[in-house]
């Protein structure tokens, strides 16, 4: 989700309608849908940061070595999410590269056709790869540095899904909340109102008819969401392990019974993330080399006086909901795949598509293999940037919470794709 701040004046009938992500009140009325300018026809431009260049399947680093089945689930949920989309015109990601979403529907129902769901042959591997090179065209994905060279090169974190004891009652034990979303709490899409400023959401609380800064972490945590009777999803036993649920965005909770509950991401309260692990170092109080997420947890844990000023150094706010179903579910609604999500900024990459990979893990192992675009996060900015999901528990949190790599990937376009219409004059 992007933070970012705008200011935007445009007359409209008799009124002026203004906007700011913070400190300018947004006025909720006199704002005529009929005078925005109508959609353009083309897709949105690609930005003149990015860079695709188009490779051959073989050129992929260890395209070889993978065994591109395990991503197959990931690549079917993709496909469920295309199915249920209702905006067939609309395009998939910037430039005409990805195509429609009518072209991803029609890939998808290529893929059920030689590998029905539920119909194992033996065959997946030999059926899979060849549906690959038939239907897509790899692209380098690069960023265009000063000079005008491109850099194919970028950062690669893990992530994964928190395991901590709650409960959904408070009893003694469990103190910490997780809220939901409050009722005050409102986003507004910029992009719906100006046609200018797609992607731009301002997130604030509603006070009669503007909105203002939502409450920061260190206001929640200090009773603001309490006075207001915001709605508790559960309590949590530890408020380390709860701030590391809010930075992973999902997670199970183990029930003093013995039974679980999947909580996962339903909202934000607008601020911009700042990693508790950089707040360290720049204090002091770890050294170059001691910010891993295993580390940092430890830390804090054994410096109960100091862990809430630490804590409270990250002014953004997650906000929960139990979850029904298969997850923990990505930004694209579902469930992520341990080793074979990704999450990306959708600026650069559209959510659904699939990649191919190329870093290592923590351990300095070759991380080459078919990944999927599912899910975004608020540090994961930037052309080649992604977050790789690692699965549950402690043996996911040891790889997630070290892995900073290098690396690069490729996105994995329609061959048959719509054509982008011809540029007006």
């Amino acid at each position: 989700m992007r933070d970012t701040s705008v200011s935007v004046r445009r007359r409209v009938r008799t009124g002026l309608c203004s906007a700011a992500l913070f400190g300018v009140a947004l006025s909720l009325v006199g704002c005529d849908q009929q005078d925005k300018p109508p959609a353009p026809a083309g897709p949105p431009p690609l930005a003149p940061e990015m860079r695709l260049h188009p490779v051959t399947f073989d050129a992929l680093p260890g395209w070889g070595g993978d065994r591109p089945s395990a991503a197959l689930p990931a690549l079917r949920w993709s496909c469920e999410a295309f199915a249920k989309r209702t905006d067939a015109d609309a395009w998939v990601g910037p430039g005409a590269y990805g195509g429609t979403v009518a072209d991803w529907q029609r890939l998808c129902a290529g893929l059920n056709r030689v590998l029905p769901p539920g119909q194992e042959s033996g065959q997946e591997e030999t059926v899979l790869r060849s549906w690959l090179r038939e239907t897509f065209q790899p692209y380098a994905v690069g960023m265009v540095e000063a000079g005008g060279q491109a850099k194919y090169e970028g950062t690669f974190t893990g992530y994964y899904e928190a395991t901590l004891k709650g409960s959904l009652t408070r009893q003694p034990g469990y103190q910490v909340p997780l809220y939901g979303p409050p009722a005050d709490l409102i986003t507004v899409d910029m992009g719906a109102l100006f046609s200018d400023m797609a992607g731009v959401k301002v997130v604030g609380r509603l006070t009669e008819k503007t909105i203002e800064p939502y409450w920061t972490r260190a206001q929640i945590d200090g009773g603001a969401l309490a006075a207001n009777g915001a709605p508790v999803v559960a309590w949590a036993a530890d408020a380390v392990d709860a701030h590391i649920l809010h930075i992973q965005g999902s997670g199970i909770l183990e029930l003093p019974d013995g039974g679980a509950v999947q909580v996962g991401y339903a909202g934000n309260n607008g601020h911009k993330f700042v990693g508790i692990g950089r707040t360290m170092l720049d204090r002091g109080l770890v050294g170059s080399g001691q910010a891993s997420m295993p580390a940092i947890r430890d830390w804090l844990k054994t410096h109960p006086d100091q862990a809430p000023e630490v804590l409270a150094s990250n002014p953004r706010y997650i906000f929960f909901r139990q979850l029904q179903g298969p997850g923990p579910l990505g930004a694209l609604d579902v469930p992520l795949t341990p080793g074979r999500s990704l999450a990306v900024d959708p600026r650069y990459v559209p959510l659904g598509v699939p990649l191919w990979l190329s870093s290592v893990d923590p351990d300095m192992l070759p991380l080459a293999r078919l990944m999927v675009a599912q899910d975004v996060g608020s540090a994961i900015k930037g052309v080649v940037r992604g977050d790789f999901f690692w699965g549950s528990g402690e043996s996911a949190l040891e790889k997630a919470g070290r892995m900073k790599s290098s690396g690069s990937y490729y996105l994995l376009l329609p061959r048959d794709r719509k054509e982008a219409p011809p540029a007006r004059p």
